[in-house]
């Protein structure tokens, strides 16, 4: 097969998303000929996000680079948004690696005991991380009309955040930011995508390069006018002209010191009380899970100080989350000690919750590998992963297939013998195929 690979692959990640699926279609060939091959691991990805919210990568070469980092299993997550969720299955299918789909939202926990506490997310009391994992094919749609109302109130924040912040860089050398000029176009806002702050800093990022230059200048005006401290290793990141990551570390160093000083915090509009957020997710079958932070200490991705988290009252909290009804908690192996995570992992078996893994990829610089999940404390993880795979497919047009429905045939049993048998099952499905023998399923597995 006589192919130019690397325009095929350049396709992938095109704003046009014709020439994303022509791409698919000729990628998909290339790899069933043998014409491009990878190293196959075990590991797999169910947190990456996409240019549906901010990403380097559109749902097609998110799920290229997952299949030719060697995983099984990736998942597309993004920030109030699952407009991704299509393409990141039908890109599943035409490369050959198994996906899931789901999305991550803020919520409420002011109507809790917890309210007053900073839990997961560093810029808010009282408003936690969560993410929707597993969301059946079917309830893709309900999905996108659930998050219509988070995304308008959303903007209108973003909107005071960008006059925010051109009131505060009116006193340093950087032109005005105008938000459907500078900051709209960087988004998928108008085919259901979100706007973020990182959105935001990204347009600052792009202003400060393009104003000041890269190298010295960057980092003199991060230092001496913005008064913002540079690590060691990121200092070294942005003194480098010739780093191909550069928007996004400085990107990351934007958001670790410079987002409080114009950050606004969002109103009930756009923060659902959690209850709300968890019975929609059961609602149409998906998994509403957790997406514990822990104290940080050292932050993996350079944009989070060190701070106290959860991890001081992580016994009330999950007590908490049994009462609003969480099915499950979804952790990041390399971003906690083990010992953050044996307890949070002897917590999730107490109250019979469904332990997910990922790692949220929104950087060039960031790696689809998640090697830790082959140690022994995480491998567990493995069956988690291939259980969600299976748990979409089945529950697809057969709601009382899902994992947590109250009517599956394995309802009586413990989450691990669920887990087990779903995890045996996805690993039996082929990513080629759309089709599931689920009459087959059925009869073999009692379902």
């Amino acid at each position: 097969m006589n192919i130019d690979v690397g325009s095929m692959l350049q396709a992938l990640n095109s704003p046009d998303y014709s020439k994303r699926f022509a791409a698919l279609l000729d990628t998909g060939k290339a790899i069933q000929d043998g014409a491009i091959f990878r190293d196959v691991t075990q590991e797999v990805n169910n947190h990456v996000h996409t240019t549906y919210s901010f990403s380097p990568y559109e749902p097609a070469m998110a799920a290229f680079k997952a299949w030719e980092a060697g995983l099984q299993i990736v998942g597309s997550i993004d920030h109030d948004s699952i407009s991704a969720a299509e393409e990141m299955l039908l890109s599943g299918n035409r490369l050959g690696i198994a996906t899931t789909v789901g999305f991550e939202v803020r919520c409420s926990f002011k109507d809790t005991k917890l309210k007053d506490r900073k839990i997961n997310n560093p810029d808010s009391r009282g408003i936690v991380y969560m993410c929707i994992h597993g969301v059946p094919a079917d309830k893709i749609a309900a999905c996108r009309e659930f998050l219509k109302p988070i995304g308008v109130a959303r903007k209108k924040r973003d909107r005071a955040e960008v006059a925010a912040l051109n009131k505060l860089i009116s006193r340093f050398e950087i032109s005005r930011l105008d938000f459907d000029r500078d900051i709209l176009p960087l988004s998928r806002s108008g085919n259901g995508g979100s706007i973020t702050e990182r959105h935001i800093l990204s347009a600052l990022a792009a202003k400060i390069i393009s104003e000041h230059g890269k190298g010295e200048p960057v980092v003199d005006f991060l230092e001496n006018r913005l008064k913002m401290v540079c690590g060691e290793k990121v200092r070294s990141f942005l003194l480098d002209t010739g780093n191909p990551h550069y928007l996004y570390d400085l990107i990351g160093v934007l958001k670790g010191g410079f987002l409080p000083e114009f950050f606004i915090q969002p109103d009930p509009e756009e923060i659902l009380p959690a209850r709300e957020v968890v019975g929609f997710a059961h609602s149409i079958g998906a998994i509403p899970a957790y997406a514990y932070l822990g104290d940080v200490t050292n932050s993996a991705t350079g944009d989070k100080k060190a701070e106290k988290f959860e991890d001081s009252y992580l016994e009330e909290l999950f007590s908490v989350l049994n009462d609003i009804g969480y099915s499950a908690v979804t952790y990041m192996p390399p971003r906690n000690t083990k010992e953050q995570l044996l307890r949070v992992q002897g917590l999730a078996k107490r109250y019979g919750m469904m332990e997910i893994s990922g790692v949220d990829i929104n950087s060039s610089r960031q790696k689809f590998n998640c090697p830790e999940l082959l140690q022994p404390e995480f491998v567990h993880l493995l069956d988690s992963a291939w259980a969600l795979v299976a748990h979409e497919k089945l529950a697809f047009g057969s709601s009382e297939l899902g994992l947590f429905h109250i009517d599956n045939p394995l309802a009586g049993k413990p989450i691990e013998k669920r887990i087990a048998v779903y995890a045996e099952i996805g690993r039996q499905l082929n990513p080629f195929l759309m089709q599931v023998p689920l009459d087959d399923i059925r009869k073999r597995y009692g379902l």
